[in-house]
């Protein structure tokens, strides 16, 4: 990652068309639990970023594609940090739900 990278928003749309094409590939929301129970997209799993430690409830394959989002890409870009040193190797940091413009379900 080079030092303009930390500029590039992530395109959280663009995101989600890859994590439907990625075979079991898991999308990881890493808001509090209220946020999540607010609106979060279909198929994520909630795993707040204090909690990353409880990764494995839904990723046990440290492997596996995970597409990480949090409201404004901050947080996701945290955990994705996080999840590379405890060895996930297919980190992707997608942003913020805010910019999503997609179905949201509570």
């Amino acid at each position: 990652m080079g030092f303009f990278d930390l500029f590039k928003q992530s395109n959280i749309n663009q995101g989600i068309e890859e994590y439907k094409r990625t075979g079991d590939a898991v999308l990881l929301d890493v808001r509090t639990p209220q946020e999540y129970q607010e609106g979060h997209i279909p198929e994520s799993k909630n795993v707040p970023l204090q909690q990353l430690d409880n990764i494995a409830s839904v990723a046990k394959n440290k492997d596996i594609p995970l597409f990480v989002y949090c409201y404004s890409g901050s947080r996701s870009r945290q955990a994705t940090g996080i999840l590379q040193r405890m060895g996930y190797s297919k980190v992707n940091n997608i942003g913020g739900i805010a910019a999503y413009s997609g179905k949201v379900e509570k």
